[in-house]
């Protein structure tokens, strides 16, 4: 889920010493930020690889006397909720740490990120917070100082690294060389303008990563192991090349899918559909329970939704068309 327990946050008066001596003029007054959804994983890039979705998190922010939330889009109830909301826990926290008090903010926000389906909705919002924390707080932090916390709040940089840069991104955490190594954040990123269609299948319930996590076991065989260090080289080549013609094959798993299929009813029943229909690769969405697929442009959206409505069956509860997102903007005006 992407929202979690959080404490309501209560108004800071106008003459406290944090808003009289930490935030300075200089700060704009308003945040605007624009996050995408993100597919990680892709089949065998076990958080590794990430890829960035059109479906987005708008927030629009500014300091008020009262914390608020203003929210539209998909689980507007949870989104706007002050007391079970992961980018005000995230908010508060990061300013916590660094010894700060949170400024009261009112968030107007529009969400297209499906919650619980593996499309990397609590990456967004972590993200969110952090720049928000950054903003309002005056942390001015780098953008890798961003990426790095929020990373490491998420516990893989795969979804958040996505989010970032947009495209297919992939990325590893490393420790700095220092003399106190501290874990950074790696990326590459690639894939933007690539025309090929997703397709998102949403299933009836929703799964949680800790559980989809926990069906995974402690160790694999070799052979596995190097079947996806293979699947995943071809299935970053696939997308530096334009080569849709190799996704069945690169986007083949056999670390996570396998032991995730009985909590996700749609992953077997779509897969037989890679190399069929116009239909170039299927896998998880993240750590599911939802299905990605990559899609011929050309062919009518019609016909390809028909195809895997007929596979899915019951499982199914919406197909959404989308196409590879853009990264993350921050815009302070």
């Amino acid at each position: 889920m992407a929202f979690a327990p959080a404490p309501l946050l209560t108004p800071i008066p106008a003459k406290s010493s944090f808003l009289t001596t930490k935030l300075k003029p200089a700060m704009p007054p308003t945040l605007h930020l624009r996050l995408p959804a993100t597919s990680a994983n892709l089949g065998p890039g076990f958080d590794a690889l990430g890829l960035a979705l059109s479906l987005f998190l708008t927030i629009d922010a500014e300091l008020s006397p009262i914390t608020s939330i203003a929210a539209t889009g998909r689980n507007a109830d949870l989104c706007g909720s002050l007391s079970n909301n992961l980018i005000l826990m995230t908010y508060t926290e990061v300013l916590s740490h660094q010894g700060l008090a949170a400024p009261a903010i009112a968030l107007k926000l529009h969400n297209e990120i499906p919650l619980g389906m593996g499309c990397g909705s609590s990456a967004a919002a972590i993200l969110a917070g952090v720049h928000l924390a950054n903003h309002f707080g005056q942390l001015r932090w780098s953008s890798q100082q961003i990426l790095d916390e929020a990373s490491n709040r998420e516990g893989h940089p795969d979804n958040v690294a996505a989010c970032v840069h947009g495209g297919l991104t992939a990325s590893s955490t490393v420790l700095t060389a220092s003399v106190e190594p501290q874990p950074t954040t790696l990326t590459a990123t690639l894939g933007h303008d690539l025309p090929w269609r997703l397709l998102l299948a949403l299933p009836t319930e929703s799964l949680s990563t800790t559980t989809a996590r926990a069906l995974l076991p402690a160790s694999y065989p070799r052979a596995d192991a190097v079947a996806n260090v293979q699947a995943t080289a071809l299935l970053v080549s696939a997308f530096a090349l334009g080569r849709p013609d190799l996704l069945r094959a690169a986007m083949h798993d056999r670390l996570h899918q396998p032991f995730r299929a009985s909590a996700c009813p749609l992953l077997p029943a779509l897969l037989p559909l890679a190399g069929h229909h116009g239909i170039h690769g299927v896998a998880l969405s993240g750590a599911g329970p939802s299905v990605l697929l990559i899609a011929d442009p050309i062919l009518p959206l019609d016909t390809l939704q028909q195809a895997i409505r007929s596979a899915a069956g019951t499982h199914l509860t919406e197909i959404l068309s989308l196409t590879i997102g853009q990264p993350a903007l921050y815009q302070p005006a």
